[in-house]
Order: C-alpha cells, then structure tokens, then sequence
C-alpha cells in the first residue's frame, strides 16, 4: 500500500471536527502534511475560512476525510461532495494507507460490535498479545501510537465502511444483521452493502467470519477473495457453566470471539477461563444495582426494537421503560414479548410512536423525560414478585441527549437519587 510520504505534496480536507476529525488533524500534522483544510457545519466551531473557499477547495483536494455519521447528501455541499465523492475517506482508510500492520481484525454488525470487540481484546491480552482496540469503540484508530507488532482490534460501523476504500483486515467479522440505520443509507439493501465493503480488499490470505446465512449467500455472489469461515454453534453452553459470567451476552458475540481466537491458536479451555474476568460494557445490559425487590439494567446502548428484544428475552417480570429518537421502519414483533413484560413506561419527544405500537397489547405509562419515570416507579410501582427494571429505550437518545452514554449515565443517576425508595 502506498506511504503517507508519498502524500506530502497532496491536499486534504478533514470534514467534521469531532473526536474523529480532531485526531485525524493531529495525525497529518505529525506526518509534517502541509496542505489540510478543516471544515465542520456546526455553529459552535469557528472555521479558518468561508464557504465560497471551502467550495475551491474540495475541488482541489485530493483526499477529503470524512468524520463518521456524516451523510453527504444532507450537508450544505452536497452536490460538491457527491461529484468529488471517490476522494472521500475515513480515517480508518488513512491507518491502512499510512501504515503497513501485520494484523487486523475487524469487526461489524448491527448489534454486538463493541461487545464482541473487546471480548477479543480480553482474552488476547489474557495470552499475552500486544493488542490496540479502536474504531468506532469511541477511540480514533488515528489518535493510537503505530506499532506494527500489536494486532489491531477495530470496530467498524456502516457510516464508517460506507465511503471506505483502502481497508483491508486480516480478519474481517461480519457478526448480523438487522434493520437499522435505514434513514441514514436510504435503503437495507444500501445498509447492507456499505457493511459488505469490510470484505471488499481481502485476499486469498486473509479470512473472512459470518454466521448468516443470507449474508454468506451474498459473500458468495459476491466473489470475495478471503477464505470464509462460516461461525457455526460451538456448544458453549457446558462453557459458560462450568465458569460462569458476572455479564450477560448473546452466544453470538462468544461464538465469533471464540472462532477468531483459534485462528491464533488460543485453546478453548483458556478461552474460557480469560473470559469468566471479562466484566462487561457499560450501558448493555448492564446491571448496575439490586435490591431485596429489584434488578436494575442500563442498556441504553439499545437504540432499535431487535436490540430491546435481545434485552427482554433475557429477563421476566420486566418493567420496561423506553423512548427517545425512533429508527425509520423499525417494528418488534410484540407477541414474541408481551408476555415477559407487566408494564411499560414511555418517555421522549416521540411518545406517540411507541404508544401507538404498544396499544392495546402492553400496558403503558407515558412521561415527558426519564427523571419523572423513574420517580413515579419508585412510588407506584409495587408487585409481591421480584421484577426487574430494564431501561432499554429501543430508540437513538438524540431528542434528549447528547448520545447513548450521557442517557444511560442519566439513568443511573435519577436511580441511585431515588434509591431509598427501592430498598
């Protein structure tokens, strides 16, 4: 691949300002890259030039870096941006430019990514491998110091693999898929597409890991180079016994894990044991408190109706509190649910959405904002049973807060407020 040196006499334009952006400017300015442009569309951040210029310079740009999550089509420069659009990267694209790692693994899906990422991660240090965990995990593959001994664990979204043309991992996990994201990419069919370019580069000596069946159909039709591993059920269930987790995920996200391990030669008993220290992320499926009458679940990271049903298909007499920022064409099959769920408790700018796929089938209480529903369940709700209290709103947090951290964070706090009420 070609050397960030041979680009010194290049011009780029970093689009966005964010965590991304910012770390992609720090990267070229090490690399001593003269020529950069910076431009982000919010008001809060001050730009060095206007627009009439920006405009001159992204039709002499060679590389234009895009932060995740931007969609060309709903920017200011959008007919630009889409004449220029083969000159768009990410900065995952720069990493494989720039560097030459001997190993990568990456990981995509609709569901489970950062989960199954950092299991990897865990149990690869647990053996002794230098290891980097980055990407969409909310640290910028730029921002990390290159050593070409370290295997690269980098999660990947479809915004990201959307405009992406330089990747190309070692190891390429393609976990599921489900609908989501479809206001973003216009279509499934797109959605899908744009999480298929992780396989796009690979070659004969690299490997390829899927589990379903469609999407293996699709691999094939495809014609993609790397050798396909097809992830079959690893009767982990005698595993997962015997040492027993202090966290809860899908077998899906273990499966894959356990897969890529034995590419590296890490046994299954080892496997196994690392994996009884894994804690968890925050904010899936993240029971944070219990008492005589309750368990408590944060899984704000839930932000589609397939993640919430992950959730409520792990737990029994649930009170299910949801809301936020709905997914274009999302729906949940409410017969596969209702019968695990005694109340549901409604919040956000979208109350009518979910009331409207409630109705009639799920018992519902609807608040403007979280605080008043966690208020009102420490002083109306009371069952003789133990139930559990699953926040998983099914939905993106942006109507009311600034991601899905800040949310579950909010959660937690309003909980631990009303505290004495649970006891």
């Amino acid at each position: 691949m070609n050397n960030i040196h041979n680009f010194k006499k290049k011009n780029f334009i970093i689009y966005g300002l964010g965590k991304t952006g910012k770390s992609t400017l720090e990267f070229l300015k090490r690399k001593k890259i003269k020529k950069v442009i910076t431009w982000d569309d919010s008001s809060k951040i001050k730009n060095n030039i206007n627009k009439k210029r920006f405009l001159i310079e992204l039709n002499k740009a060679h590389f234009i870096i895009i932060s995740p999550g931007i969609n060309i089509k709903k920017t200011p420069f959008k007919k630009q941006l889409l004449k220029n659009k083969y000159k768009i990267i990410t900065d995952i694209d720069l990493f494989y430019l720039s560097n030459n790692p001997e190993k990568t693994i990456m990981v995509t899906g609709t569901n489970g990514k950062s989960t199954t990422c950092s299991i990897i991660e865990h149990i690869f240090k647990k053996k002794g491998f230098k290891t980097e965990l980055c990407g969409n995990i909310g640290r910028p593959i730029l921002k990390q110091k290159f050593d070409d001994k370290k295997i690269y664990i980098i999660e990947s979204s479809s915004y990201q693999l959307e405009y992406s043309k330089f990747i190309k991992p070692t190891f390429a996990l393609f976990l599921n898929i489900s609908k989501d994201h479809i206001n973003w990419h216009g279509s499934m069919k797109n959605y899908i597409n744009s999480k298929l370019k992780i396989f796009k580069n690979q070659t004969s000596d690299d490997y390829s890991f899927i589990k379903d069946k469609n999407l293996i159909l699709l691999y094939k039709k495809n014609k993609y180079r790397g050798k396909l591993i097809v992830v079959k059920k690893n009767y982990i269930n005698q595993e997962l016994i015997k040492y027993p987790l202090k966290f809860q995920t899908e077998f899906e996200n273990i499966e894959f894990a356990l897969d890529i391990a034995n590419k590296f030669n890490i046994k299954r008993n080892f496997f196994f044991k690392s994996l009884k220290s894994f804690k968890g992320l925050k904010h899936r499926h993240e029971i944070f408190l219990k008492t005589r009458k309750y368990i408590f679940i944060n899984d704000s990271k839930a932000t589609s109706f397939e993640a919430s049903k992950k959730a409520i298909l792990k737990n029994n007499d649930i009170v299910w509190i949801l809301g936020g920022l709905p997914k274009i064409g999302d729906k949940i099959n409410i017969r596969l649910i209702k019968n695990r769920v005694l109340h549901a408790f409604i919040f956000g700018n979208n109350t009518k959405f979910f009331s409207n796929i409630l109705q009639g089938k799920i018992n519902f209480t609807i608040r403007k904002n979280l605080e008043d529903i966690v208020k009102l369940i420490s002083k109306k709700i009371l069952y003789k049973k133990k139930i559990t209290i699953l926040f998983s709103p099914a939905s993106a947090s942006f109507d009311q807060f600034r991601d899905f951290e800040e949310r579950g964070d909010a959660f937690k706090r309003y909980v631990k407020n009303y505290a004495k009420r649970f006891f």
